[in-house]
């Protein structure tokens, strides 16, 4: 048990935190209080992270405007798999731009998933909140657990939703790697082929987990799409983005 109790700690402050916007939000939100709750508990976690989203963004920006170099690299070492993914690394380290730096937001982030899973499934830190409700629907409630006309709406609704911004992450994933010049042959390509599928694997996690967790999830990828769209939002000519 001791090797649970900072997880304990995690989810007894989660939970008071999400009980004390619930109690604020009543009087706006009414039964809702706690999914509203937990949508800004949500965005208060991606606004910690967000300075890190833009320098994944910046970090991006400059493998793109590698591009043409990677392309030529690519030309160079086309019959030399590893001598092309050891150049095309040791590019994107001269000019500061990891090709794996964009997974480290994402990374961070499921700490706090893995708290509201933990505070939703087992009722660690507060029993309560596994009976408050959305639209009828428990809070702590999986999509197996019964398969109710509430149940089905409300799930189906956010699963919709994450399916929505997954296809258009993955559009975007694979427009990002045809700009910045993925490789196509080698471990890099091996990740520029699955990193347009990542985005889907939200929406099996969803299949599983409590509607609480669904909800952190139809949140926080819909935060990430916002901030695609703005921070990947054409630059004016002459502007630095490094």
């Amino acid at each position: 048990m001791l090797a649970f109790a900072p997880l304990h700690t995690a989810a007894s402050a989660a939970a008071t935190v999400v009980t004390w916007l619930a109690d604020t939000l009543v009087p706006l939100t009414g039964g809702a209080a706690t999914a509203a709750a937990i949508v800004l508990f949500t965005i208060g976690v991606r606004l910690l992270i967000s300075p890190l989203t833009v320098a994944q963004v910046r970090g991006e920006r400059r493998r793109a405007a590698l591009a043409p170099e990677a392309r030529d690299l690519q030309r160079r070492y086309a019959d030399d798999p590893a001598r092309l993914q050891s150049e095309l690394f040791a590019l994107y380290r001269r000019a500061g731009a990891s090709p794996v730096a964009g997974c480290l937001p994402a990374l961070l982030q499921a700490p706090f998933f893995l708290v509201m899973y933990r505070l939703f499934a087992t009722g660690d830190g507060s029993t309560t909140l596994l009976h408050e409700r959305l639209a009828g629907v428990p809070l702590g409630w999986h999509l197996g657990d019964g398969l109710s006309a509430p149940v089905v709406a409300v799930f189906g609704v956010l699963l919709a939703a994450l399916l929505a911004l997954a296809w258009w992450s993955s559009r975007r994933a694979r427009r990002a790697a045809t700009v910045a010049g993925t490789p196509t042959e080698g471990p890099g390509a091996v990740l520029g082929r699955l990193l347009p599928l990542l985005p889907y694997t939200t929406v099996l996690v969803a299949l599983v987990v409590p509607l609480a967790a669904v909800l952190y999830l139809v949140t926080t990828t819909g935060w990430t799409a916002l901030e695609q769209a703005v921070l990947r939002r054409p630059q004016p000519a002459g502007i630095d983005v490094h």
